[in-house]
Order: C-alpha cells, then sequence, then structure tokens
C-alpha cells in the first residue's frame, strides 16, 4: 500500500507540473475545440505508455547508460518542441470558434501532436524511470508494474481532460481567440524555451 501511494503522489506532481503537455493541450483546446483538447490528452496518455513499456522491459536502463541514445533522445524531443513552437509563433491564420467538420479535422491531428510530444519527451522518460527505479520495489511482478503504468497513463489522460475542458469552454476560447496572436506567440515562446531547456540544459 505505502507502494502504491508513493507512486500515487509522484505521478500526481510530476503531471500537474506545467510542460509541454500542458501548452499543446491548450493550444488544441482552445484553437480547435474540446474534441481536439481531449484527442490530445488521449494521446498525451498513450504516449506515457511508450515510456512505460521501455522502462519496464528494460531498454530504458540501457538508454540511461548510453550517452549517445540518450543524448539523440534529448535531440529529438527538443526538435520537435521547437518546431511546435515555432509553428504556433508564426502562425499568422486567424481562428474562429470550429464547427463540426473543423473539429473533427483538429482531433486526429491533436491526438498525434499530443502522443509525439509526450513519447518524445525525455522529462518524462527520465519521470517514469525514476518512479520505477525509486519507488517501486524491486522484484515486483510484472502485472503490478504494468498496473502502475496504466495508473500514470490514467492520471495523464484524467488531468489533460480536464485542461482541455476548461480551456474549450466556449467564453474563455473567444476571449483567447480574439488575443489570438498573443496566446499563440506566448504559447510558442513557452514551446520554444521547453525546448532550448532540454536541449541545453541537465535534465532532472
Amino acid at each position: 500500500m505505502n507502494e502504491l501511494i508513493a507512486v500515487a503522489l509522484f505521478t500526481v506532481l510530476a503531471v500537474i507540473s506545467p510542460g509541454a503537455d500542458f501548452a499543446m493541450v491548450t493550444r488544441s483546446s482552445y484553437a480547435f475545440g474540446r474534441r481536439a483538447g481531449l484527442s490530445a490528452a488521449v494521446g498525451i496518455a498513450l504516449g506515457v505508455q511508450v515510456h512505460v513499456m521501455y522502462t519496464v522491459l528494460g531498454i530504458a536502463v540501457v538508454i540511461a547508460h548510453t550517452p549517445t541514445l540518450f543524448l539523440a533522445m534529448k535531440v529529438l524531443g527538443a526538435g520537435y518542441l521547437v518546431y511546435l513552437g515555432y509553428k504556433s509563433l508564426t502562425n499568422t491564420g486567424r481562428i474562429v470558434l470550429a464547427g463540426a467538420g473543423s473539429s473533427q479535422s483538429g482531433g486526429w491531428g491533436a491526438f498525434r501532436s499530443g502522443f509525439l510530444t509526450n513519447a518524445l519527451n525525455p522529462k518524462t522518460m527520465l519521470f517514469v524511470v525514476s518512479a520505477y527505479t525509486q519507488v517501486v520495489q524491486p522484484g515486483s511482478s510484472l502485472a503490478t508494474s504494468l498496473g502502475y503504468g496504466l495508473f500514470m497513463s490514467l492520471a495523464h489522460w484524467v488531468w489533460f481532460s480536464l485542461v482541455a475542458v476548461f480551456f474549450s469552454s466556449t467564453a474563455l476560447r473567444q476571449l483567447m481567440l480574439e488575443r489570438q496572436r498573443t496566446v499563440d506567440k506566448v504559447i510558442g515562446l513557452a514551446l520554444l524555451g521547453l525546448g532550448v531547456a532540454v536541449m541545453f540544459s541537465g535534465v532532472r
């Protein structure tokens, strides 16, 4: 039970801390609506499973002890964040409140962005690896380890679904869309900053 509580607290604190996932869900929700935001949340939750699976299978140990592989993962993840930030920062198109068609078209793109943002994020990798090496006791069964991984995904899905619901409310969307260029620049700068931080600073 103590192990379960520790994993839960570790996960909740990691999930609610602002980062690339939060910025991406916010952008998807206010720009394309609730369906897109919820799709992004699902993508993020599935992205967590990528880290869980290779951690449980032991591949993370190889990555952590092979500087070249870890550096490659940092470069790939940071590059994707910079790409998303650049797109948001340089966006000149005006967005209107999405109808059914545009909401639907934004759903798949938001899901893909959510999945890639999380799956390529080395900070998520270190969170998952730390959870399994520092919190989960050695000798835990495979079923238990996978169960903790499912809990991590569920926590991400619930939190970012709430974020999506909040930022996709009609009144807030209208307010943000009226200030679209400013909002896009703030989100773009945040994503660029996160990408640069991942690239040039120690990931903790």
